[in-house]
């Protein structure tokens, strides 16, 4: 099981690990170095969504084409864990720009230097999510931890087609599964 700890030291800086555990021998895993600037697509989808990378990041490549793990030059850290229960809804009943969830990491990496701002922009999407298959035929499903240098932090889960949003600095633990609402019931 994946999980992401947020760790305060005891000069008051915060350190963002995460374990990965996972079990798919064809995975590949690189680390890129991305400079801001850099034009970036959602995927290969009709009406993908785009954009230009506002702050650079050095992040975690699986399979040679998604984010799953990063940190960008403001601070902010990102990871996406594996997460069964994700449902992004149709993403084809809409006409918002389309991102794949394997990009759905470095569009945050791309676009904010802090939680507040990640957590104001997702109120309103500006995208959906689709979430296509993976090279070892597992939906590629997840769900979103964010973490910024004040040590805020939030994840971004879809169940049921809704984006639900959790939003504390005291959100230091997240595992792959149950839901985070379930998490904060078993740890409480």
């Amino acid at each position: 099981m994946c999980t992401r700890i947020i760790y305060q030291t005891k000069s008051g800086k915060f350190i963002t690990g995460r374990g990965m555990d996972w079990n798919d021998p064809k995975s590949k895993f690189a680390v890129i170095a991305m400079p801001r600037g850099t034009a970036q697509t959602g995927g290969d989808v009709a009406n993908a969504l785009s954009w230009t990378s506002k702050y650079g990041s050095v992040f975690t490549a699986m399979y040679d084409s998604s984010s799953s793990d990063g940190l960008n030059e403001a601070g902010l850290a990102v990871n996406a864990l594996y997460f069964t229960e994700a449902d992004y809804g149709d993403y084809t009943k809409t006409e918002k720009p389309v991102i794949s969830v394997g990009a759905w990491a470095q569009y945050f990496l791309d676009n904010f230097a802090t939680v507040d701002e990640a957590v104001l922009a997702m109120h309103e999407p500006a995208f959906v999510i689709y979430a296509p298959l993976l090279a070892n035929g597992r939906p590629a499903t997840a769900h979103i931890s964010l973490t910024d240098e004040s040590g805020d932090s939030a994840i971004f889960e879809y169940i049921d087609g809704e984006l639900t949003i959790h939003h504390h600095p005291k959100y230091t633990v997240m595992t792959n599964s149950p839901t985070f609402e379930e998490q904060l019931a078993i740890s409480n």
